[in-house]
């Protein structure tokens, strides 16, 4: 299975935190899947970190490096030209742009995306949580 995961999922296994559903954990955990973690997430990370809506243990840059050599298994997504085209299609169930885009990035590449965000379950991309 491809997956993508969802910002608060991401920070959730990074933590270990037991918010994030075990089928989630479990999913992530699998090295027979492929995780995704899409640079839409790092920016939203970015943006939190800066207004002051989350704090990391080390500064952003090494906080984020340090993760992904630890969580070598996980793949950066890009965001490309289709997965924004994407994104202008998929009705306006919520207002939060960086779901928009993990919607279209799941949508454009067949990835069911690890969120535990029920609203994402209005558009057409499957869901795992």
């Amino acid at each position: 299975m491809r997956y993508l995961v969802d910002t608060h999922a991401f920070l959730w296994f990074l933590n270990e935190d037991i918010t994030l559903n075990a089928n989630a954990a479990a999913a992530i955990e699998d090295p027979s899947h492929t995780i995704y973690l899409s640079i839409a997430s790092l920016w939203e990370i970015a943006i939190k970190v800066r207004i002051g809506k989350l704090e990391l243990p080390q500064p952003f840059g090494i906080f984020i490096r340090r993760q992904l050599e630890i969580n070598r298994r996980l793949r950066l997504l890009a965001i490309s030209i289709d997965h924004l085209d994407m994104t202008a299609t998929i009705p306006l169930h919520h207002r939060d742009p960086f779901d928009h885009l993990l919607i279209g990035q799941a949508l454009h590449a067949n990835l069911m995306l690890i969120t535990n965000d029920s609203k994402v379950s209005l558009h057409p991309v499957h869901r795992l949580w």
